[in-house]
């Protein structure tokens, strides 16, 4: 039996292990939180990430390691890669934890995103806003997810007490885009080179937090579709990635615009556990083991809604033709991802809006508007 470890124990890890069970594979998480998601169905390891006695013992007992999001220290990755295989590659963490780095990756690469200038003091206040005119959001270069770490931007006063509200960290300030959608791609790379790619998924936000994601995303050409994964696949190479990254995209005017990178298994890819012939959790696994990759090819249509703070009552939920009810273990409290679930095949809107009556699923605006 393959013996994987992984850095976190929340929810992403937890469906890595639903999904490595079948091909045979054990699962250790390292979390320093009890009870962990994960933990329910795989062995935790209680301890903080940077633990040396804990990181030692999870290197000894895995024969590779993977980690389930992308705020665990760079230094722990860097400190099992020297004991055992890591993947995704710890620099893949360096450039995501870092919002410049991402930045200055997406230039290199000729990747559009938007306009943006590092702040990292009051003196470069006036500097930003000649590159960067207002409305602009000053996002903290690290530490920044769900809407954390952002203050909206109107003027110099507006951009002085943004700084003040995120204790001066070094930040961006970006520019605000105006897109008419919200898009991401998700990339598979593995160890032997492979590459393959998911259909484009359309998603929605309320309040910075994911609410609902349809794949494939609809009005997507060929050519939209090609143009995405040139992006994720310029972005793995460069990283020289192993498992599954998302790259979270704006559409504007028709031109795709990059937005960030997540280097793991993404909420927006949860819909492929029902909706794909293989799921993203299956593929990463896939990826780090070096075995052939698994078909990505969407069933039908899909659609995923988070569920938030409070459970919906089961056989409400399952009533609803084609829903599959997924929860994590977790105790309910306000804004907390307790779960999922995805209509698939959803042949028409009426599940959604069913769904969206449930306690825990709250329907972004649009989506009620069908």
């Amino acid at each position: 039996m393959v013996r994987v470890g992984c850095l976190g124990g929340g929810q992403l890890g937890r469906m890595l292990a639903l999904a490595g069970a079948p091909l045979g594979l054990s699962f250790t998480f390292l979390e320093p939180q009890a009870n962990s998601s994960a933990g329910q169905v795989g062995t935790q390891l209680l301890g903080a990430y940077d633990d040396p006695r804990r990181l030692r013992e999870l290197a000894e007992g895995s024969d590779l390691i993977t980690f389930e999001f992308e705020s665990v220290p760079e230094r722990a990755a860097e400190e099992l890669a020297r004991r055992c295989p890591v993947f995704p590659p710890p620099k893949a963490l360096a450039v995501a934890q870092d919002r410049l780095r991402e930045k200055e990756i997406f230039a290199r690469l000729g990747i559009p995103s938007a306009p943006y200038h590092p702040v990292a003091a009051t003196s470069d206040l006036l500097p930003a806003l000649e590159v960067v005119p207002p409305p602009a959001r000053l996002k903290t270069r690290t530490l920044g997810y769900d809407g954390h770490g952002q203050v909206r931007v109107e003027g110099l006063e507006s951009l002085r007490r943004a700084l003040e509200a995120v204790g001066g960290v070094p930040s961006i300030l970006e520019r605000e885009q105006h897109f008419s959608r919200e898009l991401s791609v998700l990339g598979v790379r593995s160890s032997t080179g492979e590459l393959a790619f998911y259909p484009l998924t359309e998603n929605h936000h309320e309040g910075s937090v994911l609410r609902l994601s349809i794949a494939p995303a609809p009005r997507v050409d060929a050519a939209l579709q090609r143009r995405a994964e040139e992006i994720c696949a310029a972005v793995m190479e460069e990283l020289e990635y192993v498992g599954v990254i998302a790259v979270e995209l704006f559409e504007l005017e028709g031109e795709l615009v990059a937005n960030e990178v997540a280097p793991r298994v993404h909420n927006s890819g949860h819909w492929t556990i029902e909706g794909a012939v293989t799921s993203q959790f299956e593929n990463h696994l896939r990826a780090g083991l070096g075995w052939p990759l698994g078909e990505t090819s969407a069933r039908g249509r899909s659609v995923m809604l988070n569920i938030l703070g409070e459970l919906p009552p089961h056989p409400s939920v399952l009533e609803v033709p084609g829903s599959h009810l997924h929860l994590y273990g977790k105790e309910p409290r306000a804004g907390r991802k307790l779960g999922h679930v995805t209509l698939s095949p959803a042949p028409d809107w009426s599940g959604v809006l069913a769904l969206g009556r449930l306690p825990g699923i709250l329907l972004p605006s649009a989506a009620n508007a069908g």
